[in-house]
């Protein structure tokens, strides 16, 4: 409802129902009722064609935690609030996700809500990638989130091909859904093209794929749904979204446009979605759907421990910093971490930089060997190695041959540890190892601190992935109100545009 002031200051008040309709309609002794603004509702937002791809009531992704922290527990409650989860199957064994499937597959059902699994680009072990990729097509996951991809490897070219057929209409139907997060528009192309021919043949040839759905997969593209990531935790490379999003957009058009597809390539966004205002923008620079994460670690749902939650519930803006990477240290991939109340970004950047200055641990001086020891490892290197032979022994025993002919692998393998370790200490919630939690995290999670503080949700316990995204897009839709106003020439209130969070529940 508008109502105006004796000295033309507009204003907006909220009606929830017919007996608050009639009161604002009387109007009262200081505002004049102006006009009235139809409702704008939260799952108006975004793409309806990405909701009823997906069969889900909102444009809203909880994205995938690496190392099980986006739990099935939280998928679930993604899923029946009408929304959808991707468990964070990355940094797992083939078992635990396979058990995952299970968990999900049984809770929500064959017919029930949506939900999703990630795939993460996993270069040091092929073999895995590969093997969940075939997890995923034999037992029928629908939805795979991938991540962390330069380019497209054939364990990616079999999620998205496996199933393709020709429909009663004639338009080619998917088995299997990808939505492909990216950062770059080099990247960007790869999901959006067909399949290379070199890779479908050589699936072909081995089995993976029909000849008839490599036949298909000519005239789609990898994935449908893009996710175009910007600053965020995690694997990122921190590029403004107003920058990124609108690059992505013009590729999608253009690419689209050559290969004549049928159905439309839908571009999301995530990275820095921690405040109703930010997923407004987001929406209105044409984002088909929103994609969060940091902020579902500090909930009820997720796998991080207590500690590392009451770590987060503590970090503003600034709080975070870029780390090396655990499965690209090699390559110099960096994460963006936590820095409020733990050293893991120094300890883990000081690693990377002895990698790069010493060809092998044995060439270490004796006082870079005790600081490494006492201050990042804190344990003996010849400890730290016998743990890591006993790892790579049962899950990828090439890596002990390689690295006994190769000291240099031996020294990454080794560094490796501290940093694969460091997140399993942040879930796990090792008290002796706190200053050296890593747990990722990107500016979302301060300004959603700031949004929440002095709201029901600002305990860490009231905190849950439901309730957070059903406040963003409440939020979101009051934003996406104002605006219209000011579309028309009117001045808007700040303050009739603040959402405050509330417990909320899915009618």
């Amino acid at each position: 409802m508008l109502r105006q002031r004796a000295d033309h200051q507009v204003s907006l008040a909220f009606a929830s129902s017919d007996d608050d309709v009639a009161e604002l309609l009387r109007g009262d002794a200081v505002h004049d009722v102006i006009g009235y603004l139809p409702a704008v509702y939260p799952e108006w937002l975004g793409d309806g064609g990405f909701c009823r791809a997906h069969q889900i009531r909102f444009a809203y992704i909880a994205g995938a935690m690496a190392n099980g922290i986006a739990t099935a527990r939280l998928v679930v409650a993604m899923a029946r609030a009408g929304m959808l989860g991707v468990f964070g199957a990355a940094g797992l064994s083939l078992d635990r996700v396979e058990s995952a499937v299970d968990t999900l597959q049984r809770e929500l059902g064959p017919d029930g809500p949506s939900w999703a699994v990630n795939l993460i680009h996993s270069p040091a072990e092929p073999e895995l990638e590969l093997a969940l990729a075939d997890l995923y097509v034999r037992r029928g996951v629908r939805r795979v989130s991938v991540s962390a991809f330069m380019a497209l490897t054939p364990a990616v070219v079999r999620c998205a091909c496996s199933g393709l057929r020709l429909g009663p209409d004639g338009r080619i139907e998917r088995r299997h859904r990808l939505i492909a997060t990216v950062s770059r528009p080099e990247v960007a192309t790869h999901f959006m093209s067909p399949a290379p021919p070199e890779i479908l043949l050589a699936l072909v040839e081995r089995g993976a794929l029909t000849s008839a759905e490599a036949m298909l997969a000519a005239r789609v593209p990898i994935a449908e749904d893009i996710t175009v990531e910007a600053d965020s935790g995690g694997h990122t490379d921190n590029r403004p979204l107003v920058a990124l999003l609108p690059l992505i957009a013009s590729l999608r058009d253009r690419l689209s446009a050559r290969y004549g597809y049928e159905q439309p390539i839908r571009v999301g966004v995530a990275g820095g979605l921690g405040h109703p205002a930010a997923v407004a923008a987001a929406f209105a620079a044409g984002a088909a759907y929103v994609q969060t994460g940091s902020i579902n670690q500090c909930t009820v749902e997720s796998g991080l421990s207590d500690a590392g939650k009451r770590m987060l519930l503590d970090a503003d803006v600034a709080d975070v910093a870029m780390a090396a990477a655990a499965d690209m240290f090699e390559l110099g991939v960096k994460v963006q971490v936590l820095s409020r109340g733990t050293l893991f970004a120094p300890r883990a950047n000081r690693l990377y930089q002895i990698y790069t200055a010493y060809p092998d641990l044995d060439a270490l001086p004796d006082a870079l060997r005790v600081e490494l020891e006492e201050r990042i490892l804190g344990a003996p290197i010849a400890d730290v190695w016998r743990e890591t032979a006993a790892f790579w022994r049962t899950r990828r025993p090439e890596e002990i041959a390689r690295a006994e002919s190769d000291p240099k692998h031996r020294m990454a393998l080794v560094f490796r540890w501290y940093l694969g370790k460091s997140s399993h200490w942040a879930i796990d919630g090792e008290a002796t190892r706190r200053v050296d939690f890593q747990i990722w995290c990107g500016p979302a999670m301060g300004v959603c601190n700031d949004w929440l503080r002095g709201s029901p949700l600002e305990p860490l316990e009231a905190r849950s992935a439901p309730q957070l995204a059903l406040n963003l897009l409440e939020g979101a839709a009051v934003a996406a109100r104002a605006q219209q106003l000011r579309s028309h020439g009117m001045s808007v209130s700040p303050t009739d545009v603040r959402f405050t969070p509330r417990r909320l529940r899915v009618r």
